[in-house]
């Protein structure tokens, strides 16, 4: 038996804890955290549980398959008319799938309810079948699940020739060919990139072999860290306050470690919440314990004669004594494979449209190589036409239904892929979680809640429209703001709300200056499901601002059900 739960939909109301609270836990007031394996004894509890949660996000997965069920954001297969001219392609075609990860696998699922039946080929690098990511730096670290629990479930039998534990080396579009690490190479008709990204190292080698050293993203890598933790070091260093950083952090202080959080900028997540969201997120980690230091630089790392981490040198000009460093620096894309292919690509993913069609380097569209995933830097609608590459859970799956939909469709037939971005994280006890874009803006504002006690929601705008919200511990009222977003609604808002704050006034964000294209086109977004969704331009695409006036259709906040 196990027990699956999407957190992008979860909203903490918590009816699962009250109905199995030996499966289900929530941590602080809105972290859940859950037992994927329960005994079988907890049936009936969470047969329950998924009935009773408002918002079903929980799936049971039996031995047998009595539930039947498909994933809770699988949509049904797509018709295909008898006269369609891609049936032949979806009998006899050849789609290559380089990338064994989260988007690989939806995508290679959707292209099998799309009706294709064709051959179909995974490639990865790593010798597992697609693996979930987010545990790895919360539950696995933690020891509350193992990591084969960590296997992402099968919503269908897709019929793949699996190549695991290779590594892609190049593509040749002129031959339609995959070079492998082995030597040998896969033809393909259509193409699917999705090789993500991998953990950037700590930059001097030397200091990076010693024993204690380490970086958080692959299964073997959470269970060598886990290990490390185990051993009950002196003092673990956390270098770089991003999330994987934050959340390695709170999991050291839930196990009782000294931690030391080093962060070049001014506060934790700067990059992606803004350096007033930041500061909160600073003052929830010096509230747990953490020795948080920002705007502090690790100078080096040193070890002892067996090459064990003992040291780190810190541009404050204090030396700790370390067992344990994990560099949490970002990612780095995986492209390096693509280098002499004629895509457009590079440090910052590969170029494609909103149907993930990938540019060549001449800026031409293909019509037989798709991206999706971490990996691919698309051209955002509601952000200017911004080209965007979103790092997060959810855009993998929906970006890779959406290449999936459209290697097998006719042009007239294509979705965009409009998704409002979305994460979470849960850290020290709170769950922080986001719709939009949060570092595309210039203001933000504290609209519910209240900062003092970790429960408020903070709406971000650009040049007078909203882009984004965060909420700490109030995660309910983020589809609420989801459509603003879409519908390029009036920044700050001017409708009245439950729970007002006092520190609603519009604040700069504090991101640093954009070095990209400015944000000034403004699209409004329709339609629920990918075949629905529409962009359309506004007249504050050709300069107005969005009036800051509220008017009378201005949509008012009502309390969430319980």
């Amino acid at each position: 038996m196990r027990v699956l739960v999407d957190l992008t939909k979860c909203q903490g109301y918590a009816q699962c804890a009250f109905l199995a609270p030996d499966v289900f836990t929530i941590q602080g007031d809105e972290a859940l955290t859950y037992d994927p394996h329960p005994d079988g004894a907890h049936l009936t509890g969470i047969r329950r549980a998924a009935a009773a949660c408002p918002v079903q996000a929980i799936r049971l997965e039996q031995p047998d398959g009595q539930d039947g069920s498909l994933h809770p954001d699988a949509r049904p297969a797509t018709a295909v008319p008898a006269e369609d001219s891609g049936s032949t392609f979806k009998r006899t075609g050849r789609i290559v799938v380089v990338g064994a990860s989260m988007a690989g696998l939806r995508a290679a699922e959707r292209l099998r309810e799309e009706g294709f039946t064709g051959s179909l080929t995974l490639v990865g690098e790593e010798p597992h079948e697609p693996y979930d990511r987010p545990p790895l730096s919360k539950q696995v670290l933690a020891g509350s699940a193992p990591l084969e629990d960590t296997s992402l479930p099968r919503h269908r039998d897709i019929r793949a020739t699996w190549r695991l534990g290779v590594a892609a080396t190049g593509l040749d579009l002129a031959a339609k060919q995959i070079q492998l690490a082995d030597g040998s190479r896969i033809g393909f008709d259509k193409l699917l990139i999705a090789t993500g990204l991998r953990s950037r190292p700590w930059p001097n080698p030397a200091e990076a072999a010693l024993a204690g050293v380490m970086t958080l993203r692959t299964r073997e890598d959470a269970a060598t860290l886990r290990q490390h933790l185990a051993g009950r070091p002196r003092r673990v260093l956390v270098i770089g306050a991003g999330f994987i950083g934050c959340e390695v952090a709170s999991v050291c202080r839930e196990l009782g470690l000294t931690v030391t959080v080093a962060e070049a900028g001014p506060a934790p997540l700067v990059a992606a919440l803004g350096g007033v969201i930041g500061a909160v997120a600073g003052e929830l980690q010096i509230e747990n314990g953490v020795d948080l230091r920002c705007g502090v630089r690790v100078l080096s790392l040193e070890g002892d004669a067996t090459g064990q981490l003992r040291r780190a040198v810190l541009s404050d000009g204090t030396t700790l004594e370390v067992d344990v460093a994990v560099a949490a620096l970002g990612s780095v894309r995986n492209v390096e494979w693509l280098a002499d292919s004629g895509l457009a690509c590079g440090v910052w993913g590969v170029a494609c449209d909103a149907g993930c069609r990938a540019f060549d380097a001449n800026g031409l569209v293909t019509d037989d190589v798709f991206v999706a995933g971490d990996i691919a830097r698309a051209p955002q609608p509601m952000y200017g036409y911004q080209f965007l590459a979103v790092e997060h859970w959810g855009n993998a799956i929906s970006q890779a239904e959406v290449a999936a939909h459209n290697m097998v469709s006719r042009g007239t037939e294509r979705w965009p892929h409009l998704e409002v971005p979305k994460f979470w994280s849960a850290q020290f006890g709170t769950e922080i979680k986001s719709v939009g874009v949060p570092s595309v803006a210039d203001e933000v504002a504290i609209v519910q809640g209240s900062v003092d006690t970790r429960r408020f929601l903070a709406v971000y705008g650009y040049k007078g429209r909203i882009v984004a919200a965060v909420a700490f511990n109030q995660n309910k009222w983020l589809d609420f703001y989801e459509p603003l977003i879409e519908q390029a609604a009036p920044f700050p808002p001017a409708f009245h709300h439950i729970d007002e704050s006092a520190q609603a006034r519009p604040v700069p964000a504090g991101f640093k200056p954009a070095v990209s294209p400015t944000q000034d086109a403004t699209v409004v977004v329709t339609g629920h499901d990918p075949n629905e969704r529409r962009a359309r331009l506004t007249n504050s695409a050709a300069g107005d601002t969005p009036s800051r006036k509220p008017t009378e259709s201005s949509p008012r906040l009502k309390e969430p059900s319980p």
